[in-house]
Formats: C-alpha cells, sequence, structure tokens
C-alpha cells in the first residue's frame, strides 16, 4: 500500500483533524483518507454538474442575441439611477 507523508501542516488543522477522529472513532490515518476521498468526490460531482448544466444549455439551441439588449447600455441606464 502506498504511504503519504505531509509535512508542514497548520497545527489547527492538524488538531482538527484528530479531533473529528475522535469523534469518529478512526485513527488520524484513517479519518484523512475518508476526508481526501470526500474532497475527491465532492470535486468529480461539482465538475459533472457543471458539465450537465452547459450540455443542457448547448441543447436549447438558444440564438437570439438580436433581441438582448446591448450590455453597454444597461450599464449605462443603471449608472444613470
Amino acid at each position: 500500500m502506498p504511504l503519504l507523508q505531509v509535512r508542514d501542516i497548520p497545527e489547527d488543522l492538524y488538531d482538527e483533524i484528530s479531533r473529528v477522529a475522535r469523534l469518529d472513532n478512526r485513527s488520524i490515518a484513517q479519518e484523512t483518507i475518508v476526508l481526501l476521498k470526500s474532497a475527491l468526490n465532492y470535486t468529480d460531482t461539482r465538475i459533472k454538474r457543471r458539465l450537465a448544466v452547459l450540455k443542457e444549455i448547448k441543447s436549447m439551441d438558444i440564438d437570439s442575441s438580436d433581441e438582448l439588449p446591448d450590455p453597454v447600455d444597461l450599464i449605462r441606464e443603471d449608472r444613470d439611477r
């Protein structure tokens, strides 16, 4: 099994991992693995959600660029208020 060693971890972060590990009845190493897996899964989920939203937007086939107001006019109007 590969070994991961982390140097110069901030003391407050180490203390927090240690506290959570105690609450979950895990060693610090076990808790660190759980936290890393969770963080990586969150990143994957977020990326998949973004790709799904972009795919949905592209499938809408929206081409109304002539109907949309000019952004410069909108900004100018907002500043004039």
